[in-house]
């Protein structure tokens, strides 16, 4: 015997599948999502935004960065470490918002690597007030709750 969502073999004696939960004799209709699932799409979404919201300003910071020796080129010390301070921050934030874009995107299509990708991310995000800090939570919630990750990889061969 094997369940109708999910395929796994079932014991004889068994009254829900060992591999997916579902209770036997339950309708083979559509299954009430999880709590994972449920989230995963608006966590993938807030993901894509903030670092959309990253690489808005990191374009114009680097840009900056290159023409500033001309402006600061008569202070010595300045004009050495002066670029090499705006490059830093507009490199921080170029390196951010694209892995915000592709966790993001990685979360929706359910990739292998995006729930750990995103859990690192939603640590670092808890130091960034206020919207970091809410995503990481959010992040962490949704993703620290299934139990090691089984749900997520799941998931992710189904889809």
């Amino acid at each position: 015997m094997f369940c109708s969502r999910c395929g796994a073999q079932l014991q004889p004696n068994s009254v829900a599948c060992s591999n997916c939960g579902r209770r036997l004799g339950d309708p083979v209709g559509p299954v009430a999502q999880s709590r994972l699932q449920g989230h995963l799409q608006t966590l993938g979404i807030l993901w894509t935004i903030l670092g959309a919201l990253f690489l808005i300003p990191a374009v114009p910071i680097l840009l900056f960065g290159g023409g500033l020796h001309i402006v600061v080129h008569q202070q010595e010390p300045l004009a050495t470490l002066l670029p090499i301070a705006v490059y830093f921050i507009g490199a921080t934030l170029l390196i951010l918002g694209a892995g915000g874009v592709c966790v993001g995107l990685g979360l929706k299509d359910h990739q292998p690597w995006a729930r750990i990708a995103a859990i690192i991310l939603g640590v670092l995000a808890l130091f960034h007030p206020p919207l970091g800090t809410a995503l990481g939570i959010y992040t962490l919630w949704v993703l620290l709750a299934d139990e090691n990750g089984e749900e997520y990889r799941y998931l992710g061969t189904s889809a």
